[in-house]
């Protein structure tokens, strides 16, 4: 890690272990030290915003306090990796925001920073109440959970230069289990895809056939998943209506530009679906398909946080909507409207998806969603 990770990592870890119940820091700290860290480039103090409403959360989650604080204490990890020497470890800049992510050393979380203003402004003070609402009416909602918003309680050298994040969200991590050492011979294979409707203009895609634009910064454009979620006809309905859901509160609050991440996991050695007669009712198999092992044993009720098997019985998906917090009536996103706009007078290429209206990228994100299903009766 570098010194810059590491003492971002620091201040969050300690924020999280050492804040008082309403969220603000431990430490009262004297005239001179406010007036030192202004100078720090790094290292910041962080309040718990709505301490009381992300704990009463992850309640409803049930997930454990000292669980939770646990997968941020290093030295109270029941399971932690050899050699594991940092809680967080970095995991580099992703996506075109110029956020910052780090993962627990257990795996079960992540932490991402939110260094654009109009989009943490957004989440704090027009969409953490409705979504806190939302997720506690509905436990199969597929927006990721989020546990936890960190706010910089003062300014310093590091956050005005752009340097250091000053707000960042802690969420639960899809990919948990990844690393887990497989029990059999094989280990399974995991794939991730970052996706949003492709039918919207990417300069970087668009503009010149992308001849502008470097690999690295098409990398980050979203992902293309040329495959199907094989899912049973009921399992199929259930995951459209999770997702009509959902989004209708993504549009209700004007945020566009959000993202499905979907994760299959495949086991290396799963016979061909020809290979292995379904069973019928009261019928057992000596070869469980998939494995009856993490993570193709999710617990019960199966989830698509936690996996839901396809329909052939030879992967598991998990699904979940991240990134809602780009809002439409911001400023920002009025100034690129704009923009996109009066480019759209020199060649026609239509809105991006940061210019479109809520309910225009909901019709069109479920839309994408709904390809991506095969349904097998």
């Amino acid at each position: 890690m570098t010194r810059r990770e590491t003492l971002i990592a620091r201040s969050i870890v300690y924020a999280i272990l050492t804040n008082r119940d309403d969220g603000r820091p431990a430490r009262t700290v004297s005239l001179l030290e406010r007036f030192l860290r202004l100078f720090y480039v790094y290292w910041l103090s962080f309040r718990l915003i709505r301490q009381d409403l992300f704990k009463a959360l992850r309640g409803v989650w049930q997930i454990k306090e000292d669980d939770y604080r646990a997968s941020f204490d290093i030295k109270g990890q029941k399971h932690k990796k050899k050699g594991a020497k940092s809680t967080l470890i970095p995991l580099g800049d992703m996506g075109y925001s110029g956020s910052t992510f780090f993962r627990t050393s257990d795996s079960a979380y992540l932490v991402k920073s939110i260094p654009r203003h109009f989009e943490h402004s957004f989440f704090k003070n027009e969409m953490l109440l409705p979504y806190a609402d939302h997720m506690r009416a509905n436990r199969a909602s597929l927006l990721v959970r989020i546990t936890n918003l960190l706010e910089s309680t003062h300014k310093s050298v590091g956050v005005l230069l752009g340097i250091t994040p000053s707000h960042h969200i802690v969420m639960e991590n899809i990919m948990y289990g990844q690393d887990q050492e497989p029990q059999g011979a094989s280990k399974p294979k995991w794939e991730s895809w970052d996706l949003k409707p492709a039918s919207y203009f990417y300069p970087e895609r668009d503009i010149a056939g992308g001849a502008l634009a470097s690999e690295a910064t098409k990398s980050k454009l979203p992902s293309e998943f040329n495959d199907k979620i094989r899912l049973t006809e009921d399992r199929a309905t259930e995951f459209k209506r999770q997702l009509e859901n959902d989004t209708m509160l993504l549009a209700n609050c004007n945020a566009v530009d959000y993202s499905l991440f979907l994760v299959r996991i495949s086991a290396a050695d799963a016979p061909e679906a020809e290979a292995q007669p379904a069973l019928q009712s009261g019928q057992t198999s000596a070869e469980p398909i998939p494995p009856a092992q993490p993570p193709f044993a999710p617990p019960n009720p199966p989830s698509w946080r936690t996996g839901v098997t396809s329909s052939d019985g030879k992967e598991v998906y998990r699904a979940a909507i991240l990134d809602f917090f780009w809002a439409k009536h911001t400023v920002h996103a009025k100034a690129m409207t704009g923009l996109v706009r009066g480019y759209n007078l020199i060649d026609d290429r239509g809105p991006m998806s940061i210019t479109t209206d809520s309910k225009e990228y909901r019709d069109r994100f479920l839309k994408m969603c709904t390809e991506l299903i095969d349904v097998q009766k």
